[in-house]
């Protein structure tokens, strides 16, 4: 099987300054979490707010999926954290 991510839901976690979504390889489910600091790396105008983050990571679904799926290859845990690295 492989990583897909059916549900578009994401969500601003606060505490991390993240984004958390969700991809599932088979009955299997991952939580990830792209970072604020990764997000400026792809938008580095990006208003540092709530709305402001989650509309990046909006505007760059394909490639954090993308990235989600290298990351995720690299093997397998709880949950994963895409750093400006990543991208």
């Amino acid at each position: 099987m492989s990583l897909n991510f059916p549900n578009r839901s994401r969500s601003y976690d606060p505490t991390l300054r993240a984004v958390r979504f969700w991809g599932h390889d088979g009955a299997m489910e991952a939580s990830f979490f792209v970072n604020e600091e990764a997000l400026k790396r792809i938008q580095p105008g990006m208003p540092s707010d709530e709305a402001g983050i989650l509309s990046a990571f909006d505007s760059h679904r394909d490639l954090i999926h993308a990235t989600a799926t290298k990351v995720y290859k690299r093997g397998r845990k709880g949950s994963y954290e895409l750093i400006p690295a990543d991208l």
